[in-house]
């Protein structure tokens, strides 16, 4: 099973820190954000990973290479002369992620889900991983009913950033730049997207200041 870390968001919200940094090579910890995903990803038996760049993206290749010193091999979906978004960018690295189902998972989140318990095939299009709402999305995203996920109903939770997907479900997309929610949203329709409630550690280093926040925590109990 592969797995794609997407890593083309420019990180408008995180400006000064990347204009000349992209996001997921922040440290948290001592270590970049995608450095620290990739372990996560390799503990769990992911030796195949796929990741998408724009911005800054030669930073990306340069620190992270064929991925041999993380023990995992790495190939590239660069995406030029623009960012593809989350839809579009999956849609780009189809052809790298093979045809069988695949973990994706955004490159701005800290984590320590066990991505070994995800299952190597979702029964419909797509499962994802929610959590709690943190305080900057009390709204949540989706509602999640004995395993199911919906865009209606309540109470919601928020997307993690990490799911699993079939090919299936960038059926009748083209190439260009769209977002993912929509997708999945129309497939939850359809009652073709499973999921589960993740209640462990998990931060969406979106801000330059949750990214301070997160550092000095860590800090603190290091």
């Amino acid at each position: 099973m592969r797995a794609m870390i997407l890593a083309a968001g420019r990180g408008v919200r995180m400006r000064p820190l990347t204009e000349r940094i992209p996001k997921p090579l922040l440290t948290i910890g001592g270590e970049p954000l995608i450095v620290h995903l990739i372990g996560r990803l390799a503990k769990a038996g992911f030796d195949d990973i796929v990741i998408n760049h724009a911005h800054l993206g030669e930073q990306i290749v340069d620190r992270l290479g064929d991925g041999q010193a993380f023990g995992v091999q790495i190939r590239y979906s660069p995406e030029l002369p623009q960012a593809l978004e989350t839809g579009g960018g999956i849609y780009n690295a189809l052809t790298l992620l093979g045809g069988q189902p695949f973990v994706v998972v955004n490159g701005d989140i800290w984590t320590d889900f066990p991505f070994e318990r995800l299952p190597a095939r979702p029964s419909g299009v797509a499962h994802l991983v929610l959590v709690s709402n943190p305080p900057h999305r009390v709204d949540g995203d989706f509602a999640l009913t004995d395993g199911c996920v919906s865009a209606d109903g309540d109470p919601k939770l928020t997307f993690s950033g990490i799911g699993v997907y079939a090919a299936e479900l960038f059926r009748d997309c083209e190439p260009g730049p769209f977002p993912l929610a929509p997708l999945l949203r129309v497939a939850a329709a359809q009652g073709l997207v499973t999921g589960e409630h993740y209640a462990g550690e998990w931060v969406d280093v979106g801000t330059e200041e949750r990214h301070r926040a997160l550092n000095d925590r860590l800090a603190e109990s290091g």
